[in-house]
């Protein structure tokens, strides 16, 4: 049950529909359940706001399925599994209402969530080759509930494609800045917003940029105010935190 429900079905009761009794009915599920291989915690709904997200890399996929069949059998309507290879999303495609998005490498179950946050996030990448990792973040905050607008392709190698933008950076609640290379996207864009920017950096770059490292570090030496950073190629990660910030107020939801 995710956190709108419980609300409805505790003022289901205090307006007298529902009887307690049928309240502690719905209720009545375990915290956790054990799949041997997997422990659910199918309460994180309720205590966070979003529901427990599945990390396919590691996984098999029939280890996935029966992490998901438990994630439905447990009342969540909506289910998000990250970093899944095309071959894996192959062998779940046969799952009812299963969406896989090959770009961000996302599988989707039940749809998005209608967008309902205080605002907009951008996604911008400093290049074409950090859209795969903007899309994992981008799709993960539309999957949470957001409305994004994806600002691509716009680095400082050509900054007046950024400064072509302005009007996008500055209307946005939240920023993701997504770049490999010197990773100088999320300086720039943190120069320029007066909201909160998560840094992304990715692994994209020639040799000296060693898999994205001189990225994180130019980042996290960031001298513009305001911006976080979060692990090398982690779209999941800034789309998450994205999403929290953006429904920062929303205490009806």
């Amino acid at each position: 049950m995710e956190r709108d429900e419980l609300k409805a079905l505790l003022r289901s009761v205090a307006e007298g529909e529902t009887s307690p009794d049928g309240a502690l009915q719905s209720l009545r599920l375990d915290p956790v359940k054990s799949l041997g291989y997997a422990v659910i915690d199918t309460h994180r709904s309720l205590r966070q706001g979003a529901a427990e997200v599945v990390f396919g890399a590691p996984k098999t996929p029939e280890q996935i399925r029966g992490i998901v069949s438990a994630m439905l059998e447990s009342g969540q309507k909506r289910i998000l599994i990250t970093r899944l290879s095309p071959k894996k999303a192959e062998a779940l495609s046969d799952i009812e209402g299963f969406v896989y998005d090959g770009t961000s490498r996302l599988g989707i179950i039940g749809g998005d969530r209608p967008a309902d946050g205080i605002g907009k996030i951008v996604v911008a990448t400093g290049g074409t080759g950090d859209i795969p990792v903007a899309e994992e973040a981008a799709r993960t905050a539309e999957f949470l509930g957001n409305e994004v607008v994806r600002v691509y392709d716009v680095g400082v190698a050509g900054l007046h494609r950024l400064l072509a933008r302005l009007d996008d950076i500055m209307d946005a609640s939240v920023i993701i800045a997504v770049a490999g290379m010197e990773g100088a996207l999320a300086s720039v864009i943190g120069g320029l917003a007066d909201c909160p920017v998560i840094a992304v950096p990715t692994s994209v770059g020639y040799g000296a940029s060693f898999d994205g490292l001189s990225a994180l570090l130019s980042m996290l030496n960031s001298c513009a105010s305001g911006v976080s950073v979060v692990n090398i190629d982690n779209g999941f990660g800034a789309g998450y935190q994205a999403s929290m910030i953006n429904h920062i107020g929303r205490n009806d939801i």
